[in-house]
């Protein structure tokens, strides 16, 4: 059964997209509220929002499966992202609105979660691993690109409205300072859309876990508010000529990433 999409390409850029999945196994589905089966915290539509990864030569790995399978950008052991700050573990119970995603008695057990790590996770990042590798291997250095989307209003998550677009770079640690120097700059040089460095969004653990600069792994996230490109955000409803003003912004961001030399 296959768990991702791959687009191969041959650029020292790996893009991931682990929330772009909705599909839901038929028998995990069958115990989920109707909340749940809309899978509305999915990141929706960002294959087409940078549909412009091909001409980069940029490989791609994305998800199938929805987030509420298992989550992909959270540790195998549930540790905690962000202390204190709420946020969804490895198998959420609520979505991001704090509706149950599970019928009552019905969340899965301890057994299933493992079973759920074997099935999707672990080989999400097997291949992510390995692209790095192979990257590296390629080139001398790797950079991970950890492609989010949400939207802008979350209560559960942050007060208000959420800055346009979040960089995250678990502080600095997950990438050389240079590269995030030159991405900061990149994402200034405009005043469409307002701009936060490793705020409310830092990074999750696939760019905590995997930029590891000191061996030329270098890693970092944008965090995108879905106002930028979809009218309205509930339902989610992709709007072209959002993205289209968009679009050109975080095409410049990437290409940042490729033309950039540790």
């Amino acid at each position: 059964m296959d768990v991702y999409r791959f687009e191969p390409g041959d650029a020292p850029l790996l893009v991931s997209i682990p929330h772009l999945g909705a599909r839901l196994p038929a028998e995990m589905a069958e115990h989920m509220t109707a909340a749940g089966k809309a899978v509305a915290d999915t990141d929706w539509e960002l294959d087409r929002l940078y549909d412009f990864t091909g001409t980069l030569a940029t490989p791609v790995i994305s998800a199938i499966f929805s987030r509420y399978a298992i989550d992909l950008n959270r540790p195998p052991d549930n540790a905690v992202l962000y202390p204190g700050l709420g946020g969804t573990g490895l198998v959420a119970l609520n979505n991001f609105r704090n509706e149950p995603i599970y019928l009552p008695d019905r969340a899965p057990s301890e057994r299933e979660i493992a079973e759920r790590l074997r099935t999707y996770w672990r080989p999400y990042h097997d291949r992510l691993q390995g692209e790095l590798n192979r990257i590296r291997a390629q080139h001398g250095y790797a950079i991970l690109f950890e492609c989010h989307s949400i939207p802008s209003r979350v209560p559960k998550l942050f007060d208000g409205r959420l800055t346009d677009l979040n960089l995250g770079t678990a502080g600095g640690a997950s990438c050389a300072g240079e590269l995030r120097h030159a991405l900061v700059e990149t994402l200034q040089d405009q005043t469409r859309y307002s701009v936060a460095v490793d705020a409310r969004f830092k990074g999750g653990y696939i760019t905590r876990n995997y930029g590891r600069p000191s061996e030329n792994l270098h890693a970092f996230q944008m965090e995108l508010s879905q106002i930028t490109y979809a009218n309205p955000e509930h339902p989610f409803r992709f709007d072209e000529s959002r993205a289209a003003q968009v679009r050109p912004i975080l095409r410049r961001m990437l290409e940042t990433a490729v033309e950039w030399r540790p």
